[in-house]
């Protein structure tokens, strides 16, 4: 399937490099920090033979611009260059899937602009957001931006990719990781620190949104994997509060689950969009009262 390559021109004036494949209901992927639209390949390559699958590399990441400004970078900023690709492309309405740090742009898109949304994907999005980790996550954030702009990213690919939630893709396969590796290494040092500490540090947490999500009525579909330790309560979390919600553990799977385990991750979210489409994806039935196990519901 061809791809053809589009340059976006920010609100903020800024470019974005996307890539759009194949035709059909949009699909926008948002990728994680740890990964630019490569990352989506596995993706791009199974629904573009019946959607619109648009990519993209957020600001920071080259061939999008890298600006100097840190007040630049900020968690509602990427909210904003998901709106300006989407415009630009003259798309009103889209299924937008997000990955870590696409993820959690993919939930505020959903709370600021929930009619331009048809469904929410939203994957391994948590890390940080536990309350209780709150300060030491800032500060490891923080430590990370320094040691990018001390050793570059290449070198520090070399690190980041050995983190505890990275093992389980490199145990189980280690060329995938390795091509992952190489993609995290293939990046500037500048705009990798500048996201992290005007996006990954300073974004609120999702708990401080619980009654938003209550109110938010898009169909959603949460993934994490079952060894990406910081994402499954805030899983948990977002199932319980999104009332058309509905949340996938991957087994034996860490924080890159859309590349350890790409068929797993592709199938059950075409069911989910099928489901979508055919207006079958509902909330969550009013009988299903949790403190209520032995008492019938009519």
């Amino acid at each position: 399937m061809d791809s053809t390559t589009e340059w976006i021109a920010t609100s903020d004036g800024l470019r974005l490099h996307a890539e759009i494949t194949g035709k059909g209901a949009p699909i926008v992927f948002v990728h994680e920090f740890g990964g630019d639209q490569r990352s989506w390949e596995p993706q791009v390559r199974f629904f573009s033979g019946r959607y619109q699958c648009v990519t993209f590399n957020a600001r920071g990441y080259p061939p999008s611009s890298v600006p100097e400004d840190p007040a630049k970078y900020s968690q509602a900023r990427a909210v904003d260059d998901i709106v300006d690709v989407m415009n630009y492309m003259g798309i009103d309405r889209s299924h937008i899937v997000g990955l870590s740090m696409g993820g959690f742009a993919a939930l505020h898109f959903g709370l600021q602009h929930p009619h331009r949304a048809v469904s929410l994907v939203v994957a391994s999005a948590g890390f940080g957001a536990e309350k209780k980790h709150d300060a030491y996550f800032k500060q490891v954030s923080h430590e990370i931006a320094d040691l990018y702009e001390k050793h570059g990213a290449e070198e520090f690919s070399h690190i980041y990719a050995r983190s505890a939630p990275r093992i389980p893709f490199l145990v189980k396969d280690p060329n995938g990781w390795e091509e992952f590796r190489r993609i995290l290494g293939d990046r500037s040092a500048l705009g990798a620190a500048l996201t992290m500490r005007g996006v990954q540090a300073a974004r609120p947490s999702i708990y401080e949104f619980e009654d938003g999500f209550k109110s938010m009525n898009l169909p959603t579909l949460i993934i994490a994997g079952d060894e990406d330790d910081h994402c499954l309560q805030p899983g948990l979390f977002l199932k319980s509060v999104i009332p058309a919600s509905g949340l996938m553990i991957v087994p034996k799977t860490g924080h890159t689950c859309n590349l350890e385990e790409p068929d797993l991750f592709n199938q059950i979210v075409l069911e989910f969009l099928t489901a979508v489409e055919a207006e079958r994806w509902l909330p969550r039935d009013p009988r299903c009262v949790p403190l209520e196990i032995l008492k019938e519901n009519t």
